[in-house]
């Protein structure tokens, strides 16, 4: 059992940055991959990052790579999402979620555990 909570969202203006956390419970946290998705008003949840139990592999969505990087310490069961060069199209709830190795890692039928998300508003 993992419980997942989120935080670092706000309100930045265009070209901003942000940083968001994800403090998880349990001792069997690094044996997670570990993703952040994002769902904006009206729109399906979709993948923005994901990185595996190690942090040595990450894979990004197109629209957000470049720009953010996912990264996680397991010794403090946290895992990070540095988002730079904010859009305004990157307005969403952010939510990270936590799967067992292996699958796909872009669905979110994949993932078991889910946090309760973290508003991110980017102004134009």
């Amino acid at each position: 059992q993992v419980q997942l909570v989120e935080s670092g969202g706000g309100l930045v203006q265009a070209g901003g940055s942000l940083r968001l956390s994800c403090a998880a419970s349990g001792r069997s946290f690094r044996r997670y991959a570990m993703g952040w998705f994002r769902q904006a008003p009206g729109k399906e949840r979709e993948f923005a990052a994901t990185i595996n139990w190690s942090g040595g592999s990450t894979y990004y969505s197109d629209s957000v790579k470049g720009r953010f990087t996912i990264s996680r310490d397991n010794a403090k069961n946290t895992v990070y999402l540095e988002m730079n060069n904010l859009k305004p199209e990157d307005t969403a709830v952010y939510y990270c979620a936590a799967k067992p190795s292996g699958g796909n890692y872009y669905r979110v039928t994949e993932y078991d555990y889910w946090g309760q998300g973290t508003q991110v508003t980017v102004s134009s």
